[in-house]
């Protein structure tokens, strides 16, 4: 019996790593600073959440100030948007910023997609089960 017992709870254990090992993370993240810092340590965030949860599906919703992390002649960043776009993480430029803070749509790094309303996007994010993180400090 404690033979059985043992392997029952050396299986369980088994098949709760897996479940974790198999566990989709899907998170959203509000970018509203244009503080260069608060984007670059944004990047180091990007890279530990990669490294933690390599199957990860990221995206940051950019409105407000935080269009600066888009913009080819603001961001500081703009190598790092570029090489975490490639590895799947998906940067979201809001159309009613760029119209409101009369931005050159041409300027947005093309890594971009747009959304009309980066607010509404980001609640239609959590309504279908993602995770939502304000980034900055």
């Amino acid at each position: 019996m404690k033979k059985f017992l043992f392997l029952l709870a050396l299986l369980t254990g088994f098949v709760v790593q897996a479940q974790d090992q198999a566990r989709e993370h899907r998170i959203v993240m509000q970018l509203t600073s244009g503080d260069s810092l608060v984007h670059k340590n944004l990047m180091k965030q990007f890279k530990n959440m990669l490294e933690a949860a390599p199957t990860a599906k990221i995206e940051v919703v950019c409105h407000g100030p935080g269009m600066d992390l888009l913009m080819s002649d603001r961001s500081v960043v703009q190598g790092r948007v570029k090489e975490f776009a490639a590895k799947g993480v998906t940067f979201t430029a809001c159309d009613n910023t760029i119209r409101e803070r009369q931005l050159d749509p041409s300027k947005v790094l093309t890594e971009a997609g747009h959304v009309k309303a980066g607010i509404i996007h980001i609640v239609e994010r959590q309504e279908d089960g993602w995770s939502y993180i304000k980034a900055g400090f």
